[in-house]
């Protein structure tokens, strides 16, 4: 019987996985061609602002930082939200390569494209990739934000490897069209994420959910999956030293009731700097930028200014 179930909901994702990207690419953004491929971006504020790019965290998208990007925009930087493949709408990488050091090639591969120097504001799961590529090419950055990051400080010194039975592609592919490209679990598997619970308003689940229609969406999350769950062992952006001699500078924004990426983890790695800043935000969890918009933002903002002071 559970057989039966989990081969329903992969039938149910192929059938609602119909659309070509273009059929769906958002009329708000466009696709921006680097080193590395077509990167969805959206953007806010004018032309000439100092730029700040975006990254999101894992299940989603550009569109999830949309108000951020406006209010942001509104202060008078150019704010940037970009999609980390397979998310979103960028173009997916055709090998299934998305190990944190070629995702960190893609961000620097846009801020190229863009012939920007960006500062970047990095969220969770996205917060690997953003400082790998500042680590690897401190010269295209004006500074950092990481936004409870998910960055596996020291876990190379333990390397781990994917569990047996998530080996087979279809059985990952089923796992995903049983969780995360599930609509039905949307809300479901966000409310574990954050303190207030009523920050999964039916909008947020909607954004979350956009991307959904789009063309092989639970293969490639079936093909992203081991890179989640497996550490990297090569990258800069889990060992300490790195932190210690980093040429950019960092300000750290954690939620005090982070259960995902707790606070301690942000304490460690501010620790790491003897420049490097972090702000606490209050009665928060792992995404304060949808569970207190308003406060995330003045963190934001002060924070920005700190990086890159404007005249």
């Amino acid at each position: 019987m559970a057989l039966v179930l989990v081969a329903g909901f992969r039938i149910a994702a192929l059938t609602r996985e119909d659309q070509a990207l273009q059929a769906v690419l958002p009329p708000e953004g466009q696709l921006v061609e680097t080193s590395t491929g077509g990167i969805f971006v959206q953007s806010a504020g004018p032309e000439d602002g100092q730029p700040v790019l975006f990254a999101h965290g894992t299940g989603a998208w550009s569109g999830l930082w949309r108000p951020v990007l406006d209010r942001i925009g509104a202060e008078g930087y150019r704010a940037i939200g970009f999609d980390l493949p397979p998310f979103g709408f960028s173009a997916r990488d055709p090998s299934g390569a998305y190990d944190r050091m070629r995702q960190a090639e893609r961000i620097v591969a846009l801020a190229e494209a863009l012939e920007v120097s960006p500062l970047v504001v990095a969220h969770s799961y996205g917060a690997g990739p953003a400082v790998e590529a500042v680590m690897r090419a401190p010269e295209r950055f004006a500074g950092i934000v990481v936004v409870d990051g998910a960055l596996g400080l020291g876990s190379h010194e333990d390397p781990a490897s994917l569990p047996v039975w998530l080996r087979p592609r279809m059985l990952r592919e089923a796992l995903v069209a049983l969780t995360a490209t599930n609509p039905l679990l949307t809300r479901t598997l966000l409310t574990p994420l954050i303190h207030r619970d009523d920050a999964a308003t039916d909008a947020v689940i909607e954004v979350l959910q956009r991307p959904m229609m789009r063309q092989g969406s639970t293969e490639a999350f079936a093909e992203w999956l081991p890179f989640l769950l497996v550490p990297p062992v090569d990258a800069l952006s889990t060992r300490a030293e790195s932190y210690t001699a980093l040429e950019v500078p960092v300000i750290y924004l954690w939620g005090d009731r982070d259960t995902v990426t707790p606070l301690a983890q942000g304490e460690e790695l501010a620790a790491l700097h003897p420049e490097a800043r972090l702000v606490v935000l209050e009665d928060v969890g792992h995404i304060p930028q949808i569970e207190d918009e308003a406060g995330f933002v003045r963190a934001l903002s002060e924070a920005l200014d700190a990086l890159a002071p404007r005249n």
